[in-house]
């Protein structure tokens, strides 16, 4: 499977000795809701691919500050978040450091 980066980036990395892949997400659709849809949507995708490939390597989904204060509270994200089992962080892109991590 080749993935298609786009804008944003897949990095492969390792946290506390446990190898890891973060996909980083921008949100920058008109359409929060159309925006998550694709965002899970390849996050799951590329969970499939490391599970082929790379096993041991937990994926993450990497979401701006902004977009997670304001948007990630909706129902819709969380019962998705809490199905799939969606490990994910938080970033502030202005002061490059994350903000929570949630595995």
């Amino acid at each position: 499977m080749q993935i298609d980066l786009g804008a944003e980036q897949l990095i492969a990395a390792e946290h506390a000795g446990q190898k890891i892949a973060v996909e980083i997400k921008v949100f920058g659709a008109a359409s929060f809701v159309n925006a998550f849809h694709q965002a899970l949507g390849q996050f799951l995708n590329y969970r499939l691919a490391l599970l082929e490939n790379e096993p041991e390597r937990q994926l993450f989904l990497a979401v701006p500050k902004d977009v997670f204060e304001r948007s990630f509270g909706r129902k819709i994200v969380l019962t998705a978040i809490k199905h799939f089992a969606i490990s994910f962080l938080v970033y502030d892109p202005e002061q490059e450091v994350i903000v929570l991590w949630q595995p």
